[in-house]
């Protein structure tokens, strides 16, 4: 604060007196040009110039004295002046000395001298007034810089705190603060960073998690490899062992792909590839490919025949599959899918009439590894299918929604309409 406000006060009294110097010494210079001022003084000077020198004196006394402009007739050998001056008989001469000034003009062969005039009578005053308005531009400097620079010692603080890994800081300012809008940065930074760093955790020990089961279950499968690999081993059951073992490692295989999918669409932000393709298309050839793997028949309701659209058709072709591969496994009877188009948005549905989800899992299955508990046991899944929408919808400025009742669970992507131009 204390250099902010040095320079402040600074910057403010140099630019005053700056200001002050030039236009004093312009009235200055008007003053000293202005003749009218000295009139008084020349008229009566060439008043006495019209009696004879040996007359003038007495004249001069028979004038009633005035203290404040005290007059006095002298020779012309007792005014000494420099070289390139002299006086003149119809022009003013002054000079000052200390805080007097004396004024000089010639009467013949005599000079009538005027003073000595207090040059300014109300000088100590004028020092105070002086003193009085540099102390009130310090206040003004001290109100203006005083909230910013608590501010600013808010925003050090919370940046010191934050670099102690201390996640959760946030800054809050009056919306008068001048650097308001660097604190709304700071918070939105803050929470997108200790966003990603939960996300991380959770992530780390989700994976962990994840990748024991399998990796026990390999390790298990190793130390019984002796017993199986005997000469008068059972072949069937040797084969159904490393057919286990291949789905353990497939499961990791899996597990590995769907992390890598959901790291790639958190880091591949920048400089997006966008093609065109047609959405109503592209339903309908992830339809033919996945009808084979259920029984339940999927079902597309919608009023439009094409629906060009600009975006990443892999990415969208990729929701579409977890929603209707994830609908597969609970739908009784049918799979819906709805396709709605406004003038600025498009809106897919997937709904299917299985077990509703638990109104206490809605809020979390948008979750990285989340599964409901209800139907862990049967969900052959990591969790990260859902996770992976919410990402594809976050990557095209979209949402993600669900709702579940007992007749009907329904997913709702709602994206912004992209075309070429």
């Amino acid at each position: 604060m204390k250099r902010l406000f040095i320079s402040l006060y600074l910057l403010l009294s140099l630019s005053v007196l700056g200001i002050g110097w030039t236009l004093d010494s312009l009235w200055q210079k008007n003053v000293d040009d202005n003749n009218a001022l000295d009139a008084p003084l020349v008229a009566f000077a060439q008043l006495l110039a019209e009696l004879p020198a040996d007359t003038r004196q007495r004249y001069l006394e028979t004038i009633p004295a005035n203290p404040v402009m005290p007059l006095q007739l002298l020779n012309a050998d007792q005014v000494a002046l420099l070289d390139n001056q002299a006086l003149s008989s119809n022009k003013v001469f002054t000079t000052t000395n200390n805080n007097s000034l004396l004024q000089f003009i010639r009467v013949g062969d005599q000079v009538l001298m005027a003073g000595p005039l207090d040059i300014d009578p109300r000088a100590n005053l004028r020092s105070l007034f002086t003193l009085f308005f540099y102390l009130s531009l310090a206040l003004v400097a001290l109100i203006w810089v005083g909230p910013l620079s608590r501010d600013l010692s808010i925003l050090r603080k919370a940046t010191k705190e934050f670099g102690e890994a201390k996640w959760d800081t946030r800054i809050t300012l009056s919306n008068r603060s001048q650097v308001k809008p660097l604190a709304n940065t700071f918070n939105e930074m803050a929470r997108h960073i200790s966003a990603l760093i939960e996300n991380q955790k959770h992530l780390s020990n989700a994976v962990s998690h994840e990748i024991r089961t399998p990796l026990a279950r390999l390790k298990f499968a190793l130390a019984l490899i002796p017993m199986y690999c005997q000469p008068d081993s059972d072949a069937q059951k040797r084969q159904n062992f490393i057919d286990e073992m291949q789905i353990d490692i497939k499961e990791i295989e899996d597990l590995l792909q769907e992390l890598l999918t959901y790291a790639s669409l958190e880091s591949q932000r920048e400089g997006i590839q966008l093609d065109e393709y047609d959405l109503i298309q592209l339903i309908n050839q992830t339809i033919k490919r996945l009808e084979n793997l259920s029984p339940i028949p999927l079902v597309i309701k919608t009023t439009i025949d094409k629906l060009p659209l600009l975006g990443e058709p892999a990415l969208i072709e990729r929701t579409l599959q977890n929603l209707l591969t994830n609908a597969q496994r609970f739908a009784r009877t049918e799979i819906i899918i709805e396709v709605k188009q406004t003038q600025h948005r498009v809106n897919l549905s997937v709904s299917n009439d299985g077990e509703p989800i638990p109104a206490v899992d809605l809020p979390k299955v948008f979750e990285p590894f989340y599964r409901s508990q209800s139907v862990q046991n049967g969900n052959k899944g990591h969790g990260l299918g859902l996770a992976i929408i919410k990402r594809i919808m976050q990557r095209h400025q979209g949402d993600v929604s669900v709702s579940s009742n007992p007749y009907q669970t329904c997913f709702n992507l709602n994206w912004p309409i992209k075309r070429q131009l």
